[in-house]
């Protein structure tokens, strides 16, 4: 969503760092960039001026006169005034001392509220919680079915009756304490604008369950209208939080920017994708990280923890390292990766990335494919990839709706992989480093170098080139992710940073 935000502040950055010594005119160089650039994203004019006062007021001040590095401290200066203005500090959810805790959903039709309350519910379960939801939107068709389907997928209980929606949130209460239920999550109607009926049917039912949470939901996509639809609620409802769907989205952000800073109240979650998983506690933080081109490493680790079983990980690499990892093996890894999101939101985490790498499209697909290659094998070849000959590939291929080539090319990559990972792991002591330094070192009978100094290697028989000069090798469609082929300065490098970074 913030792409072109996060690639304005990247070239404000980079000008910054070429600078030793900042005067007051590189400063209002830098916020007079930094105000088009939020206004560009559809940030409040509100919101802009703020924040523009708040880093200027710091940024011409003794904070930065004084700094060893003040580019590096107006950066600083601009992460922690963009995470004040995202809302400062990550929401707390607690709950009630005498259960349940009554959580109201309210937005307007087509914002994604009766997903986002299936989503929160699975959240709340996985914080140790036993939900109930709510079906007390009897205004549109098929919506508390809807419901339920979503509950069904989480295990989680909805209920609902035909009378009205005051009446079915006040019933809902006692359903809970009946069934030992400890959070209500109350799905609520919506319109396609906001009218005196609507407004009038969630203040009734916030009467009749007094919440303790009350959450907007609201579009990302709709820009600056969704501050205007949250100014209205809160004017009615005194909300505690505002939930963000289609985070993933292509728009340009100024809501997220603004929500705080107009309502007065913090963005509490945030929805990044279309699944139930894709919601979690919003992080203003790691959200201000991430705009600025600094990634989101906190978050990247948590998915990881989430996915993957710190033993198997452990056990795996181990394998890897003494090239006993196998196409059994990978096909786990790939599976789990796959749980943590799309792969193009996982790179976008990554720290230092360049935005060439960040813009490109990363087809998950294309993992879809290794994985119908890798099961159409047998145990064996699995185990083995030398055993697949020419009949085997074919019929792997047969198997994968790939071709024989794609077979190929993935298993020979595969063993390049093992090939470079036993290597490292047999250079990951500082013994074996000496060694091989020491062998770069001795020259004589079989050694030394094999080519002419500052020239090819010769033709020979059976050697040399195959291909006219000039000729471009075409590079194949089916690539293991990361798999470069890495010469033994590079191994050398990666076996220091294992040995440095094993306790």
């Amino acid at each position: 969503m913030f792409e072109s935000l996060t690639d304005t502040f990247e070239g404000i950055f980079k000008r910054l760092r070429t600078k030793g010594v900042l005067t007051e005119a590189d400063v209002d160089e830098v916020l007079r960039e930094i105000r088009v650039a939020l206004l560009e994203a559809d940030v409040n004019l509100t919101v802009v001026k703020s924040l523009r006062s708040r880093i200027k007021e710091r940024a011409i001040g003794e904070e930065v006169h004084k700094a060893l590095n003040p580019a590096q401290q107006v950066i600083k200066i601009v992460n922690e005034e963009l995470t004040e203005s995202l809302g400062g500090a990550t929401i707390e959810i607690t709950f009630s001392a005498k259960p349940p805790t009554v959580v109201m959903m309210a937005g307007l039709q087509g914002s994604g509220k009766t997903t986002s309350s299936a989503k929160l519910a699975r959240w709340f379960k996985s914080q140790g919680r036993n939900p109930l939801l709510v079906g007390a939107d009897l205004q549109r068709p098929a919506a508390v079915e809807q419901l339920r389907t979503l509950g069904g997928q989480i295990d989680v209980p909805v209920y609902s009756d035909p009378s009205d929606p005051v009446t079915v949130a006040a019933k809902a209460i006692d359903e809970a304490r009946e069934t030992g239920r400890d959070v209500v999550i109350v799905d609520t109607a919506g319109r396609l604008a906001i009218d005196e009926a609507l407004m009038e049917e969630v203040r009734q039912i916030s009467q009749a369950v007094s919440p303790d949470y009350t959450f907007l939901v609201v579009d990302a996509m709709t820009g600056q209208d969704a501050v205007t639809v949250a100014e209205a609620f809160h004017e009615k409802l005194a909300l505690d939080g505002v939930i963000l769907t289609k985070l993933d989205g292509d728009a340009r952000g100024g809501a997220a920017l603004s929500v705080k800073e107009v309502v007065g109240r913090p963005i509490a979650f945030a929805a990044t994708g279309e699944k139930l998983e894709d919601f979690d506690l919003f992080h203003p933080d790691r959200m201000a990280s991430r705009i600025l081109g600094m990634g989101d490493m906190l978050t990247l680790i948590e998915k990881a923890e989430q996915t993957f079983e710190q033993d198997e990980a452990e056990a795996a690499a181990a394998k890897m390292l003494e090239g006993q990892f196998t196409l059994d093996d990978f096909l786990d890894q790939m599976q789990q990766l796959k749980k943590m999101g799309p792969l193009g939101n996982l790179v976008g985490m990554l720290p230092g990335i360049p935005k060439e790498v960040r813009d490109v499209e990363i087809d998950d697909r294309q993992i879809g494919r290794i994985e119908a290659i890798i099961k159409s094998m047998t145990t064996e070849e699995r185990a083995n990839p030398e055993l697949i000959d020419a009949s085997r590939r074919a019929r792997i291929a047969s198997g994968s709706g790939t071709n024989p080539n794609q077979v190929s090319d993935l298993v020979s990559q595969f063993g390049e992989m093992r090939k470079m990972m036993k290597r490292i792991g047999g250079m990951g002591t500082k013994k074996s480093r000496k060694t091989n330094r020491k062998g770069k070192k001795r020259k004589g009978k079989g050694g030394g170098r094999v080519t002419a100094k500052g020239g090819a290697a010769a033709n020979t028989k059976g050697g040399g080139r195959v291909t006219p000069k000039g000729t471009k090798s075409t590079k194949a469609p089916l690539m293991l992710p990361g798999l470069d082929r890495l010469d033994d300065a590079d191994l050398e490098q990666m076996a220091q940073q294992l040995d440095d970074f094993t306790p």
